[in-house]
């Protein structure tokens, strides 16, 4: 089974905690040292970010530290060879998120299959147009095991949102709001209704929140809506504050009150 569905299966009513790092920021081999700190910690998916020169849906914490990491020499191929290194030191599944012109260059077979050799269980492509997705890569990434995770955000139509729940697996990554990334103290009551409505779908794939989860309220807010949280730009601030994976993910847990 797939690392991602087991998680699932296997969580029982217990919420989850997906974190994003950029690849390459602060420092350009630290990438298995976050990796490993995050499964020490008990961090239930990592999404692994490839920087790229583009970056349409982060905000600013999100472009700096890619921006960074391009100037440190971070390339698709590095990232590679420093995940395919530990894939048997680690267990915690790993989700690729990049933009799809690299991956294009790259070639969609290509791309799947050195990153499945890689122990990549999962990928998150913000800009993959779902017509693509069905009629190119579900095929290929099915024949590799991985997970496309597709987005959804609050201007997302019902209809699409059913179609990608009937046409994708591992979980749906349910965007807090249709801006960048970016953390906030707290969600308003237009994104607590959003949750609410998704809720009533009764859908049949779960659902991880993200962008804006910063603190207490916005991660519990999110986890009594889904079955867990996604965070990104806290962890990235952290991480480049303290220069230790470590010592980020106890900060981390402080801000969350955990």
């Amino acid at each position: 089974m797939n690392k991602i569905n087991q998680v699932f299966a296997n969580r029982g009513d217990r919420k989850l905690l997906s974190l994003y790092f950029c690849a390459g920021c602060p420092t350009l081999d630290g990438t298995a040292d976050v990796i490993k700190a995050m499964e020490r910690h008990g961090i239930d998916f990592v999404e692994v970010g490839m920087p790229f020169s583009d970056p349409l849906a982060d905000g600013p914490v999100i472009q700096s530290a890619g921006a960074i990491a391009l100037k440190n020499g971070m390339t698709t191929r590095l990232l590679l060879s420093q995940l395919k290194a530990i894939k048997d030191e680690v267990s915690i599944p790993l989700i690729f998120m990049g933009y799809l012109n690299p991956i294009l260059h790259y070639g969609y077979e290509k791309f799947f299959a050195d990153f499945a050799d890689s122990g990549v269980s999962g990928v998150i492509i913000p800009d993959l147009p779902f017509a693509d997705y069905q009629t190119i890569v579900k095929p290929i990434a099915d024949r590799y095991d991985i997970r496309v995770i597709m987005m959804i955000t609050p201007e997302t139509s019902d209809e699409r949102i059913r179609f990608i729940d009937d046409n994708t697996d591992g979980f749906i990554y349910m965007v807090s709001s249709a801006s960048v990334t970016g953390a906030q103290k707290e969600f308003d009551a237009k994104k607590v209704a959003y949750f609410s409505h998704i809720n009533s779908m009764n859908l049949r794939i779960p659902r991880m929140i993200g962008f804006g989860i910063s603190n207490k309220q916005t991660l519990d807010s999110a986890q009594q809506n889904a079955a867990g949280a996604i965070i990104g730009s806290k962890f990235v601030n952290l991480l480049r504050e303290t220069n230790d994976p470590d010592k980020a993910l106890d900060k981390l847990m402080e801000a969350l009150g955990e």
